[in-house]
């Protein structure tokens, strides 16, 4: 069953808890606006920084295929150990397929997950995805100070350090940025739920490989 993506999620209010980062238990502060429309004018500010796609493959592949996903989605992630794992070997590596990740922010913990993911710069990000997909189940709890632990040990495990990560992890303008982009681009598309796909302009639900294999063979096969 995929992780059904509601109205709350969509009017994310809150990125809370920025302070953990830094060691702290207080209570957790509002940083994000209140509402979409808030949220999208901190995200044409001149100022905002410029939320880019994380993509993988040839720019010219003939098939494009566009995953919403989320870090706290346990479906996000046997998404990426069972699917996305073989297709980047038979169809990303070898030129056929543009594979273009976007984040999904059900909660909290996906968007810091994201943050920690995105501190890696480009190079980086799908490596550190693929740790935080694999320690899922280790690092999600009902602590928001050992979320935070658990993710920074992530980050550092992949290479970060500590300044590294609390410059990200406190920088709110760009969880503000995250947050209006992910708005914008699930409305846009209509996601209700993770994982999805956009398959050359066509949305599809969660699927298996062979699933996904035959629609890449047809869109293939249409030259």
């Amino acid at each position: 069953m995929v992780k059904k993506l509601g109205l709350a999620a969509l009017a994310l209010t809150t990125v809370a808890g920025f302070a953990l980062w830094n060691g702290s238990r207080e209570p957790a502060q509002t940083l994000l606006p209140p509402m979409v429309a808030s949220a999208q004018e901190a995200g044409s500010s001149e100022t905002a920084p410029v939320i880019e796609d994380m993509v993988m493959g040839a720019e010219d592949a003939p098939v494009t295929i566009v995953e919403y996903s989320s870090f706290t989605c346990p479906h996000c992630a046997t998404f990426e150990k069972e699917v996305l794992t073989p297709l980047k070997r038979d169809y990303i590596d070898t030129g056929k397929v543009r594979f273009v990740y976007r984040e999904v922010y059900f909660d909290r913990y996906g968007l810091w997950a994201a943050m920690v993911a995105r501190c890696g710069g480009e190079m980086r990000y799908f490596g550190i995805a693929d740790l935080i997909f694999d320690q899922q189940q280790e690092w999600v709890t009902n602590d928001p100070a050992q979320v935070a632990e658990n993710l920074r040990r992530i980050g550092k495990t992949a290479g970060l350090d500590d300044a590294a990560l609390d410059a990200c992890m406190n920088d709110q303008a760009k969880a503000e940025a995250m947050v209006a982009a992910f708005q914008k681009n699930t409305q846009a598309d209509d996601i209700t739920a993770t994982p999805s796909l956009i398959i050359n302009g066509t949305k599809h639900s969660n699927m298996g490989y062979d699933e996904l294999r035959k629609i890449i063979e047809a869109e293939l096969a249409k030259g």
